[in-house]
């Protein structure tokens, strides 16, 4: 063979071999972020479900005892805040006592 076709039957495995391993390097980062051959979809991580009891810090409502301070959730939002029963508007994770899991 001459010089020149060898270097480009060369250069052709070469290129052919870095497409492979591309391409093996995007579908696994696909698979990685949700892709199709993801068998097991995990719940979101989330702080508070609906009739779940939380409570105030004692810094937004001073004064008041603790059971004036609880409310029982009623909605979470995709937002991450929540919809309580008997407390107007919308709610961040924040404004609440850290859960704690008992």
């Amino acid at each position: 063979m001459k010089k020149k076709t060898l270097q480009v039957l060369s250069g052709l495995a070469i290129a052919a071999g870095s497409i492979g391993i591309l391409g093996a390097f995007v579908i696994r980062k696909n698979i990685s972020r949700g892709g199709r051959r993801r068998s097991k979809k995990q719940p979101p991580d989330v702080w508070a479900r609906p009739g779940m009891n939380v409570t105030f810090r004692a810094e937004l409502m001073p004064g008041r005892p603790r059971s004036e301070r609880t409310f029982k959730v009623k909605e979470l939002l995709p937002s991450g805040r929540v919809v309580l029963h008997d407390a107007g508007g919308e709610h961040a994770e924040r404004e609440f006592e850290p859960v704690q899991a008992g």
